[in-house]
């Protein structure tokens, strides 16, 4: 599990996700400051989305989508939406009551849990390699499996992906 960007379980970071089935659990730090774990949210449906930055076109444009969305994404399974992010709580804080999101943001200052999600990558900006957190989103089931991963989201259509995948998987 990660914690806090560290690991709990004797010192290794958990592995990538990659041909992972369980999604790896952490505890990070949420708007308001409060210790949130990934197993908080068990018995739920979770879209569990990492975003570069708060107050940038199109993490803004992808969590106001969220927030649009937020009612018929928590009618299948009483799902859940986290958005994890490097910003600060007190930058998540001004986030969500700037554009009105009602849903969990985290920080990840150390970027541990998005490396463990595999969203912590080389990105290629005006021809030079940077780190930095990719646009990825995975669904995870009540029981902690990953269900989907979303690798590189168009943030303007992402939610109604969402909404379709949680209604194909309420029917089977």
């Amino acid at each position: 599990m990660v914690h806090g960007g560290k690991s709990m379980f004797g010192g290794s970071m958990c592995g990538k996700v990659r041909g992972m089935k369980q999604a790896p659990d952490f505890t990070l730090k949420d708007q308001d400051g409060k210790d949130r774990s990934l197993t908080d949210f068990r018995d739920h449906w979770v879209v569990l989305y990492f975003y570069p930055k708060d107050n940038t076109p199109g993490c803004t444009k992808e969590a106001c989508a969220f927030r649009d969305a937020r009612e018929a994404i928590a009618e299948y399974g009483n799902a859940v939406i986290i958005g994890i992010s490097k910003d600060s709580p007190e930058s998540h804080q001004k986030f969500a009551k700037k554009h009105g999101l009602t849903f969990t943001l985290l920080s990840d200052p150390d970027h541990a849990v998005a490396a463990a999600y595999d969203s912590w990558d080389p990105k290629f900006f005006f021809g030079k390699t940077l780190l930095g957190t990719k646009r990825n989103t995975f669904l995870i089931d009540p029981a902690g499996n990953i269900a989907k991963e979303y690798h590189g989201v168009d943030p303007s259509i992402h939610a109604s992906e969402i909404i379709t995948d949680l209604q194909q998987h309420q029917n089977h």
